[in-house]
């Protein structure tokens, strides 16, 4: 990663000195392959019903947790972390988890600049209650559209973070090298938005399910 200068990439760096990344003085004949997958099965409950404020509180115990017991990886997933010549996770424990699930004991980074975008409780009155589920969609809803952020990360910041994680990964995939990157169902989709703006072509697309992949390589 010659010649890129920013705390991401000093980041990454200094947290990947188990794993090597290829000279960029001899340009490979051809890109890697950017992989996004999203996490396994996160341990909290959503058989709840709640209020806004009770969701932000449930968001909150959600970020900190990790996976659900008895998890098996899907077996293309193992392979591809087999393959990768780099791996990737978010800082978030249901990422590192679901890392670690399937490097096999590999060495891999850890960055925040990956995790999940925020999800602030939507402004709603206290006597409406529903699934974590349908109030993450809302939740979801009123931060992309009405910019109903609650002093966490806005979408045009999230945006601007999903386009340094894009370009962080082309420059590790125009070097020739295979990146997996173990983190989140919306932000991936972020950076999937991201890596299609700057021209690369989508491979794979299993959607947004636990273990689910996104696959990227330019043209």
């Amino acid at each position: 990663m010659r010649g890129r200068d920013g705390p991401l990439a000093d980041r990454l760096l200094h947290n990947m000195a188990d794993v090597t990344i290829a000279d960029q003085a001899s340009p490979p004949a051809k890109p890697g392959v950017i992989t996004l997958a999203r996490h396994g099965e996160p341990a909290l409950s959503r058989k709840v019903r709640l209020n806004a404020p009770e969701y932000g509180e449930w968001w909150g115990r959600y970020e900190l947790g990790g996976l659900k017991e008895g998890q098996t990886p899907p077996d293309p997933l193992i392979q591809i972390a087999r393959e990768a010549d780099v791996i990737i996770a978010s800082t978030r424990r249901r990422s590192i988890e679901t890392a670690q699930a399937v490097v096999g004991g590999r060495a891999f980074a850890t960055d925040p600049t990956f995790i999940e975008a925020p999800l602030p409780p939507p402004p709603w009155p206290l006597w409406l209650r529903m699934s974590p589920k349908r109030l993450g969609f809302f939740a979801r809803f009123w931060w992309w559209f009405f910019n109903n952020h609650g002093g966490q990360e806005t979408r045009k910041q999230a945006e601007a973070r999903a386009a340094q994680a894009a370009e962080l990964l082309i420059e590790l995939s125009d070097a020739g090298q295979d990146v997996l990157v173990v983190a989140h169902g919306f932000f991936n989709w972020m950076i999937a938005d991201a890596l299609k703006a700057r021209g690369l072509t989508k491979l794979v697309d299993e959607g947004h399910a636990y273990w689910s992949i996104k696959r990227f390589r330019r043209a």
